[in-house]
């Protein structure tokens, strides 16, 4: 399994822009151009390595994707998630949740283990006690119900 240290980089970026979205709703391609900034800031300080075109490319791409698409993928969820609805559902796991799925859905190229594990690292870091089960079980159903793996397939 080959895990892009660019790609998890621009996979937590990404989350952050669907998780200001979500609370303050602004659009995604603002969220990331407020992140650019905040990351050119930093620099300034010399806090943090510089954003790469990878990484820009990818979060781009995600957040695009989810926003593109978040009316299916939130159905998608919701079906695999047999007692809670999306609204109930802490808002960082939910996006962690909806970067998942759309990339188990749109990016056939990455292997569905490796989207699950950094999905799984997201929750690690951003979420609560109990976002890394959470996150795990629901991605690995809904990647059988799509014929991408998992362990439980329909």
């Amino acid at each position: 399994m080959i895990i892009r240290p660019g790609r998890r980089r621009a996979r937590e970026f990404a989350l952050q822009a669907l998780y200001a979205t979500d609370i303050g709703g602004s659009t995604g391609p603002v969220a990331l151009s407020g992140l650019w900034s905040s990351q050119l800031d930093e620099l300034g300080d010399g806090l943090e390595e510089p954003v790469g075109a990878e990484e820009t490319e990818f979060a781009t791409e995600l957040v695009r994707g989810v926003m593109e698409e978040r009316e299916a993928i939130d159905a998608r969820i919701e079906a695999a998630s047999e007692n809670w609805r999306l609204a109930r559902m802490p808002v960082v796991d939910r996006n962690i949740l909806r970067l998942g799925t759309w990339e188990l859905l749109q990016r056939p190229d990455i292997p569905t283990s490796v989207t699950i594990n950094e999905s799984i690292e997201l929750a690690k870091r951003f979420g609560g006690a109990e976002s890394r089960a959470f996150v795990n079980g629901l991605l690995d159903r809904i990647a059988g119900e799509i014929g991408r793996g998992g362990r439980r397939k329909k």
